[in-house]
């Protein structure tokens, strides 16, 4: 199968990127001992609590373009007294 040194270099490279690329996949977010780290990390929660309230805008902004403009104005009065509280 490998006739010469070459080609056994290359396929044990081959064999060594695969299966540091599957550690890393498997692996991500856990410490040596295995231990989930990101999910009590508190940026971590932050950001999904920033990445919710975002999404509640989008949805938000998506539905004041569709409608007619007297609920637009409503809709931007909720906004602006929201952000001001």
């Amino acid at each position: 199968m490998f006739d010469n040194p070459f080609s056994m270099v290359v396929a044990i490279v081959f064999i060594v990127t695969i299966g540091g690329i599957l550690r890393a996949r498997y692996s991500a977010g856990k410490d040596w001992k295995g231990n989930n780290v990101a999910l009590h990390d508190p940026d971590t929660q932050r950001l999904r609590d920033e990445v919710k309230a975002l999404k509640e805008r989008v949805a938000v902004l998506e539905r004041l373009a569709t409608d007619n403009t007297s609920a637009l104005d409503r809709e931007i009065e909720k906004l602006r007294e929201r952000d001001r509280a």
